[in-house]
């Protein structure tokens, strides 16, 4: 479990400040198929001595994300722009929330001159929700990009981007700046929004990702949703077909792991035959791309999954 203190500065803080006062939930033993090796090796502290020098966050640290080890021993660090402090406070995420401070403009170069010394030739850049500011952080993306495409021409990029909820022309302004893959999480299905994702609107999530293809019909776009919080299987068959109808190319899909016990509860540990099972139903859906696994999440394996990602669109447009 991690912990709820963060200890970043002198005097520990509640990492989840909102979360403080929860009763804590049950936890279920992981099974065998959930299991991972702890992070060490000479690559990942490479990784994390490039991305200490260049006084970044990332999402695979902030999150706790099972699959580090793995992604950062072969150099691929999930950026994580904004800051380290969110202002949502959802049910599932590891992330701190809080009063972020304010945008640290040399902060897009400093990813760009990371991503180059990493060598990478995908990278993914996601960020905390910044509710606080007018635009949602749209023009720091689209800075971010431009400055990976000139110190890194050869980088393909994604971004992860929040909802943009009341922040009329942030999309606009990211999707302008021509990333190549446009990803904005679901996580969940709708029943489970009030619960899981408070601060979000399932609707207004659907029309984002179904926005970024009309404004520029060549930028994939992308979706994941976790299980194992209480859905039915017939509930996530409706969340494909939402998807398919917004035109998302690709879906992912992870088992919920919780953070701590003041987080939601696990409900099940789904087998990776149901996810198998998932992954047969939401190609049978006309998804260009499907990754669904226990330890499947929105960044693992990203560029492999590009490169497949731009070869079915290949196949798809000769047929």
């Amino acid at each position: 479990m991690v912990t709820l203190l963060d200890s970043t500065g002198t005097t520990p803080r509640p990492r989840h400040p909102e979360k403080v006062a929860h009763s804590e939930t049950p936890t279920l033993p992981k099974p065998n198929w959930l299991r991972v090796r702890a992070p060490g090796s000479p690559g990942y502290d490479h990784t994390r001595a490039i991305v200490r020098e260049h006084k970044l966050h990332t999402v695979c640290e902030e999150a706790a994300c099972p699959n580090i080890g793995d992604c950062w021993q072969k150099r691929h660090a999930t950026m994580m722009i904004m800051g380290g402090i969110c202002t949502r406070a959802c049910a599932f995420c590891n992330v701190a929330t809080g009063l972020p401070s304010a945008l640290d403009a040399g902060e897009p170069q400093r990813v760009a001159e990371a991503v180059a010394r990493l060598a990478l030739e995908h990278v993914v850049v996601t960020s905390v929700d910044r509710d606080d500011l007018a635009d949602g952080g749209a023009r720091h993306f689209a800075e971010t990009i431009r400055a990976i495409r000139t110190a890194s021409p050869g980088t393909t990029i994604e971004v992860l981007t929040p909802d943009f909820l009341r922040k009329q022309g942030a999309l606009e302004i990211v999707i302008a700046a021509q990333p190549d893959v446009f990803n904005h999480n679901l996580e969940t299905v709708p029943g489970l929004y009030l619960r899981i994702r408070p601060g979000a609107r399932y609707f207004h999530s659907l029309r984002l990702l179904q926005q970024a293809k009309e404004i520029d019909a060549k930028t994939f776009t992308k979706s994941g949703i976790m299980v194992g919080l209480g859905e039915t299987r017939e509930e996530v068959l409706q969340v494909m077909d939402d998807l398919r109808s917004a035109g998302v190319d690709f879906l992912t899909i992870g088992q919920y792991l919780q953070p701590t016990r003041k987080h939601a509860a696990v409900a099940r540990y789904v087998p990776p035959e149901e996810f198998e099972g998932l992954a047969q139903a939401a190609r049978a859906k006309g998804f260009l791309l499907v990754a669904a696994s226990p330890l499947t999440r929105s960044s693992y394996h990203a560029g492999d999954d590009f490169r497949r990602l731009q070869a079915a669109h290949r196949a798809h447009a000769s047929t």
